[in-house]
């Protein structure tokens, strides 16, 4: 004996489960973690941001300015003020020979730049090709760049950083790599990290263009971070997978390794290096398969960060999206659509 079902009551049923049926746009949307809200130092200049203005008041008063690129949320500009910015000896030298103006990168404040422009503060930003925060940029008394950290930097490296850019003036005197390598001196001992995916041999650039992005990895022996890196960051079966895409070259960067560049040329890696301006192990140069630079990592990042600039250079979107950050909010979104959690601190 079959049950008969009122037409009235299949079609409330029907509604009641077309009603309980997440749509794509209702499903749960996976978490972002890792944000962190920052209190910037009260001892920051108050600002109009007319920066030739703050540079001559700045230089009245026997300091430079730094500009300071900041966003909401980052946990790298959080590590900058509670880890380095919480030690006396920074905080005072910083107090006694700059002048830190902070800049939000998606800010819309007006900037009177050193040349006379106006722009907002994301304008500003996105005019100096800021791809990481926190950015420093240091100005000496005429408004020329003495020194440029892209990323979050520790703070025995971050002393260091402070006091070229008080006593350094742009064209005189030694590159900041060699003011590192005369202060902080490398022990000639020790090996650096093996990876299965890199290239061994001679290191013959020109041998790759045509082919695949290449990653040139700048590291140096007994260096924490390298080991770090290696051994913490990129250790996830996903981001060794976007590794692998890469023509991936590892070089000391303090020593006499022969390289042959994109266009023939011969140099050694501490040559390179030093035209390169690296002055921080480890930092992985990424190039196109003609050898034109597209982007570096040259500071501390985690997981999610690391893996993105990975991604972002070997999916191609540096060519449809030149600014990093926007690319970075767009892949999270991406990922929290899937219903899995974004973590940037992890």
């Amino acid at each position: 004996m079959k049950l008969a079902i009122p037409p009235r009551l299949l079609l409330l049923l029907a509604t009641a489960l077309l009603v309980a049926a997440p749509s794509a746009d209702e499903r749960k949307a996976g978490r972002f973690l890792g944000a962190v809200e920052t209190e910037y130092p009260g001892w920051f200049r108050e600002s109009f941001l007319d920066f030739s203005e703050d540079i001559d008041e700045a230089a009245q008063a026997g300091k430079r300015i730094a500009i300071l690129f900041h966003q909401d949320g980052c946990p790298y500009c959080n590590l900058l003020v509670e880890r380095n910015l919480s030690q006396q000896s920074i905080v005072d030298y910083m107090k006694k020979h700059f002048e830190v103006v902070a800049i939000n990168i998606w800010g819309d404040r007006e900037v009177a730049t050193v040349d006379g422009r106006q722009l907002t503060e994301k304008q500003f930003a996105e005019a100096l090709k800021v791809q990481f925060t926190p950015t420093l940029l240091f100005l000496d008394e005429n408004g020329e760049q003495v020194l440029r950290l892209n990323g979050y930097l520790p703070p025995e490296r971050f002393m260091l950083a402070l006091q070229y850019a008080h006593g350094h003036t742009p064209g005189r005197g030694p590159s900041f790599t060699d003011f590192i390598r005369q202060r902080a001196p490398v022990p000639s001992s020790g090996k650096l990290v093996a990876e299965p995916f890199f290239l061994q041999g001679p290191v013959r650039l020109d041998e790759l263009s045509g082919r695949r992005p290449v990653a040139v990895w700048f590291e140096q022996k007994h260096c924490p971070p390298c080991e770090t890196l290696h051994h913490e960051v990129i250790d996830e079966a996903e981001t060794k997978a976007l590794i692998r895409q890469f023509e991936n070259i590892q070089l000391d960067m303090w020593s006499k390794t022969p390289v042959t560049l994109f266009d023939g040329s011969k140099t050694t890696a501490r040559a390179w290096a030093k035209r390169l301006g690296i002055h921080y192990a480890p930092t992985i140069v990424f190039f196109d398969s003609d050898g034109n630079e597209i982007i570096r990592s040259e500071a501390m990042f985690k997981k999610f960060h690391t893996q993105s600039i990975f991604d972002y250079v070997v999916s191609g979107a540096y060519k449809e999206q030149p600014n990093f950050q926007r690319y970075l909010e767009a892949r999270a979104d991406r990922i929290r659509a899937q219903s899995k959690d974004v973590d940037i601190w992890k």
